[in-house]
């Protein structure tokens, strides 16, 4: 018998945190070899994969997987490619994590269209204002290269306002919003038990176990810190920082390289993950 609460055990915390990980990172991978296409003053970029984090928040626990993303984002999509961009990497990793949480924590209901179309909207659209909202103070007091027409700061808005719609726009429909429609009800109920758990409802995970007057204070210090950090390494300190040019030297030949060694540790975690799971609710049963 599987649990009937919602409560995870640290095995199954950790199982959560790898499987988005994994699937996240190596997403990003793929994104990294999609050219950008420039349409007059305008470039179109796929940015990320981020239903695969919505979709994993909206079926398990957000805060696990929301951290596990950004992490995989970080080892799979920056070291293992060689552009690790030191201690600036920190502030995506914690505005994308609240995005993503947020957007899980929207949807009570994961068989509900208009709850998973809300939750990845809101969820990847808050993270898309708070990296603005920072880039543009970052301007505003002068530490980032300014490179809008000259003499005038205000344009900043308007360039920042242009990205941003470009990237909720096409990101954050055609690559969140529609395939999260798509997977989220069809998953709903035979992943659960993989890990042993039941499926996630409205009675057995509450949102009040997640948004505790705790969280709502770590994340704003978190989002200060971002901020922080942002200024740091627009500064020309950033700790950390990490480019090789075995990428240059070697030629796109090795991203795929190393894509074809990340799906085979995916592939072996999945299976792992999964024999994990079986081996629990049998135990449980």
């Amino acid at each position: 018998m599987l649990k009937e609460q919602a409560t995870f055990t640290q095995s199954q915390k950790m199982m959560i945190f790898i499987l988005s990980m994994s699937l996240y990172g190596l997403s990003n991978m793929f994104t990294e070899l999609i050219p950008s296409v420039q349409l007059g003053p305008i470039e179109l970029q796929i940015d990320c994969f981020a239903f695969i984090p919505l979709a994993l928040c909206m079926l398990f626990h957000p805060f696990y997987a929301a951290i596990g993303a950004a992490t995989g984002e970080i080892i799979f999509g920056e070291l293992m490619l060689g552009q690790f961009g030191g201690i600036g990497e920190i502030e995506k990793f914690i505005l994308f994590s609240v995005g993503m949480i947020v957007g899980g924590l929207l949807v009570r209901n994961p068989k509900s269209k208009a709850q998973v179309a809300v939750g990845a909207i809101l969820g990847y659209g808050l993270f898309l204002v708070l990296s603005t909202i920072v880039d543009i103070l970052k301007v505003v007091i002068g530490v980032e290269e300014f490179e809008a027409v000259p003499g005038l700061a205000e344009s900043i808005f308007i360039v920042e306002g242009v990205e941003f719609l470009t990237d909720l726009l096409l990101t954050g429909t055609l690559f969140t919003v529609l395939p999260a429609l798509y997977l989220v009800p069809r998953l709903y109920g035979k992943v659960e038990p993989l890990l042993g758990l039941k499926p996630r409802t409205a009675t057995n995970f509450r949102v009040s176990n997640v948004i505790t007057p705790k969280f709502l204070i770590v994340s704003t210090l978190l989002s200060l810190l971002a901020f922080g950090i942002a200024l740091l390494s627009e500064m020309d300190f950033n700790l950390g920082s990490w480019e090789p040019e075995f990428v240059d030297t070697y030629g796109i030949g090795v991203i795929w390289g190393v894509i074809c060694v990340a799906v085979i540790c995916v592939c072996i975690t999945l299976w792992l993950m999964m024999k994990k799971g079986r081996e629990d609710s049998h135990d449980l049963s």
